[in-house]
C-alpha cells in the first residue's frame, strides 16, 4: 500500500473534489476522526493524503529542481499556465480542471475609486494591482488585457505586486494598492468589502476566443509509472474520477464538508463568513461538466490559452497538452 500526496487548493471547489479520496481534512490539513477521515473511494494499491494551500505555493513547488529536492507532490494543483513550466514532469488529468465559461477571475477597485474608473486605466503606469502569482492562469489573463508593452512596463517598474489570494482584497481594501486580481470566492464575494469590478478576466476571454477561460488543472507526477509499476498514471486518474463522481452524487454532503474552507478564506480576507448559498454559487461556478470531463472543447481551451501566452512573452512555448 502506497502513500500518495494530493495537493489542493484552499477553497471549497477543490476541498468539495477530492475529499472521497482523501477522506476528510480539516483547513490545516489534519484528519478528522472517525469514519469521516476515511476515504470513500477505496484502492488495494494506494492511500491519499490531503494537502491543502495556496496555488501559488504548489506552483513554485512543481517547479522546483531536482537539487533542490524536486517537486514533492505526487498530485497536485496547479495553475494551467505553471503547468506550461512544469509539462515534462507532470500531465494533467481529464477531470478536476476549473474553468470560467464566460465568467472568471476580476480586477476590482474601491468602490468610490477615481484613479482606476475603466480597465483602460488598469494601463496606467502608476497604478499598483496585487495579484495572486505571475505563474498563475489569471496574471496570464490580465497580462493579455493589458497587452505585451504595457505588462513589461509595469514587470519592470514593480507596479504587480504579488501577494496570497486571501490578502488581495484587503490590500485593496485598506488602499495598500489601487486594484487586485482576484481568484477564488473572492470572484462573488468582492462586493461585501467595499469593492467593485472593473474587468472580468473570463467574459474577457470568451467574448474574444469563444472558449472557456482554463483556470487550474490537477495534475499527475509523470514518474508514478517508473517508480510504481507501468499504468500507475492511469489508474490513479480513474480514481481521482471516481472521487469527483462519489462527491457530486453525495453534494449535500461534500458541500458541508467545503463550509470550514471558505471561513477560513473569508476570515483571513477580511469579508464576511459566506452563507452556504454562496458557497454553493461558487462550487456550481467551478465543479461543471468540463470540470468532470474536459473533452476537446476544454483542451483547446487550454491549447489557445498557452499559445496565447507564449507569443506575449508570458509563458514557456508548450508543444503538446496531454492528458490522461
Amino acid at each position: 500500500m502506497h502513500t500518495l500526496t494530493l495537493a489542493h487548493s484552499g477553497d471549497p471547489d477543490d476541498a468539495f473534489m477530492w475529499w472521497p479520496l482523501t477522506g476528510k481534512v480539516h483547513p490545516d490539513g489534519s484528519a478528522w476522526t472517525g469514519r469521516d477521515g476515511e476515504a470513500r473511494v477505496s484502492s488495494h494499491r494506494f492511500r491519499f493524503r490531503a494537502v491543502p494551500g495556496d496555488i501559488a505555493e504548489f506552483n513554485r513547488l512543481a517547479a522546483r529542481a531536482d537539487a533542490e529536492g524536486g517537486p514533492p507532490y505526487d498530485i497536485t494543483a496547479l495553475s494551467v499556465r505553471a503547468w506550461a513550466n512544469v509539462a515534462d514532469r507532470y500531465v494533467i488529468t481529464n477531470a478536476g480542471s476549473s474553468f470560467g465559461d464566460g465568467y472568471g477571475p476580476k480586477v476590482v477597485v474601491k468602490a468610490e475609486s477615481e484613479a482606476v474608473a475603466c480597465e483602460l486605466c488598469l494601463r496606467k503606469k502608476e497604478v499598483k494591482i496585487a495579484v495572486p502569482g505571475v505563474r498563475t492562469s489569471a496574471f496570464l489573463t490580465l497580462g493579455l488585457v493589458l497587452g505585451k508593452d504595457v505588462t513589461e512596463a509595469k514587470m519592470a517598474s514593480g507596479a504587480f505586486v504579488e501577494a496570497p489570494f486571501d490578502r488581495i482584497i484587503p490590500m485593496v481594501r485598506d488602499g495598500a494598492v489601487e486594484a487586485g486580481l482576484v481568484i477564488h470566492e473572492g470572484q462573488v464575494t468582492f462586493a461585501e468589502a467595499g469593492l467593485r469590478e472593473v474587468t472580468d478576466l473570463g467574459r474577457w476571454w470568451k467574448k474574444h476566443k469563444g472558449l472557456p477561460l482554463p483556470l487550474g488543472v490537477n495534475a499527475i507526477k509523470r514518474d508514478l509509472d517508473a517508480r510504481l509499476g507501468a499504468g500507475t498514471v492511469s489508474v490513479v486518474a480513474r480514481l481521482l474520477e471516481q472521487s469527483l463522481d462519489y462527491a457530486i452524487a453525495h453534494r449535500d454532503e461534500s458541500i458541508d464538508y467545503t463550509m470550514p474552507f471558505a471561513v477560513v478564506n473569508a476570515k483571513t480576507s477580511g469579508t464576511p463568513a459566506p452563507t452556504r448559498e454562496t458557497v454553493e454559487r461558487y462550487i456550481d461556478m467551478y465543479v461543471t461538466d468540463l470540470t468532470v470531463d474536459m473533452g476537446q472543447r476544454g483542451r483547446t481551451a487550454i491549447e489557445w490559452l498557452l499559445r496565447a501566452g507564449a507569443e506575449a512573452g508570458l509563458c514557456p512555448k508548450v508543444d503538446e497538452v496531454d492528458v490522461v
